[in-house]
């Protein structure tokens, strides 16, 4: 198995004075089975299988260790506010009591504002969680591919069965008059077959408050579909532009995009909030079904145990596993880039692209995006229709 990355294995010291910055988004994988048999899914068909090996469902007694854990974190650190992530595999499958009993206890652990967000592959949603939603305050993110074609070519049950149906009844339910306020936004999987426009037009019909446009799991060593070595196509970049023109050309848009937010934020000289893109210190941890502590999961697509920590919310506080090279490397900025990418123009914009998107089985993570071109390409394109845009307002 390889090894994780450490800052001395990469001939990166951290800069002086650097101190690591607070976890302030805590995941919650409550349940490690899904309800689906989503083909791209980087968390049962890639490289890493240790779901098979833990428990279903998280544990009381996990939960209540982890919101010692938290509140011990928000004690050291003074933070006044944190984000909670209820995940899985299918975190609907945990069960009303379960969730219930999570945000409880996290909640009561803890003075500091706690936000809760679900994000959920639609299907199980129902007036019954709904209702307990309100009641807790927990924003829901579903999991939408674009129109039925799209959205079923991937996102199935087990026996084949598309789930589209489902889900648009689930959102139908959470977007009606009640509950609307609960609705955190749509995630929606990249794929460049699917025509961009049509696709951005079958979800902005919900009318969600954000999108999020991910592109597929892949790397150096295991390329995503498309995504050809040494190739100078851009498919990714061009699918997601003719977003961006359509989304761009209509100022009074309801509907904000993630990606192009954050990307337009960091041209104009701000930071980002997201992994995706920009050079913003990586503050975010992950708790398993079993109270294993780990990085992002979506590590899990380079390798084997490559978001392992090897601690546990039973024995080991958050600022230990914060003090981690493996952490830290993540937390430096451009001093954790390789030279191909800190000698690129965009650099703090793109931000070498997300980190699991760099490893190659060869190097590492010390690598530029598998997604290097289409990333150049896209924040190519919206810096020059950003800046046409401010020259415009400066010649009148």
């Amino acid at each position: 198995m390889p090894e994780m990355p450490t800052m001395s294995g990469f001939g990166i010291l951290p800069p002086n004075g650097w101190r690591p910055v607070p976890f302030r988004e805590f995941v919650f994988k409550i349940h490690s089975r899904c309800d689906l048999s989503c083909r791209y899914c980087y968390v049962y068909e890639m490289s890493d299988q240790s779901w098979r090996s833990r428990p279903k469902s998280i544990s009381p007694e996990n939960i209540d260790h982890s919101a010692r854990r938290i509140a011990e974190h928000v004690r050291t650190h003074s933070l006044d506010a944190i984000q909670v992530v209820l995940h899985g595999g299918e975190p609907l499958l945990a069960g009303v009591r379960l969730i219930e009993y999570t945000v409880s206890a996290i909640r009561s652990a803890t003075e500091a504002q706690v936000s809760f967000v679900m994000q959920t592959n639609g299907v199980l949603l129902d007036p019954e969680y709904l209702k307990l939603f309100n009641d807790l305050d927990i924003h829901v993110g579903i999991s939408l591919d674009g129109d039925a074609g799209a959205h079923d070519r991937y996102r199935r049950r087990a026996n084949g069965e598309g789930t589209y149906a489902s889900v648009v009844r689930s959102l139908e339910l959470l977007t009606s008059d009640p509950f609307r306020h609960l609705f955190g936004g749509l995630l929606c999987t990249i794929d460049p077959r699917n025509d961009p426009v049509e696709t951005y037009e079958a979800l902005r019909r919900f009318r969600p408050p954000m999108i999020d446009f991910l592109l597929p799991h892949g790397n150096w060593s295991s390329p995503p579909p498309g995504r050809i070595q040494g190739s100078k196509e851009t498919p990714y970049g061009d699918w997601l532009i003719s977003i961006f023109d359509h989304w761009y050309s209509a100022p009074r848009e309801e509907v904000r995009i993630r990606l192009f937010a954050e990307i337009i934020k960091l041209l104009l000289g701000g930071s980002s909030t997201t992994e995706l893109v920009g050079l913003s210190p990586v503050g975010v941890v992950v708790i398993e079904t079993d109270g294993s502590i780990e990085q992002s999961d979506i590590l899990k697509s380079a390798y084997a145990g490559a978001s392992a920590t090897g601690m546990h919310v039973s024995t080991d506080s958050f600022d230990s596993v914060l003090a981690l090279p493996s952490f830290a490397v993540r937390q430096i900025g451009i001093h954790a880039l390789g030279d191909e990418c800190r000698s690129c123009e965009i650099r703090r914009t793109c931000g070498g692209g997300l980190y699991a998107h760099r490893y190659s089985s060869e190097t590492g993570f010390a690598n530029r995006s598998v997604y290097c071109p289409d990333l150049f390409r896209l924040i190519s394109h919206i810096r020059n229709v950003v800046e046409s845009g401010i020259a415009g307002l400066r010649g009148r």
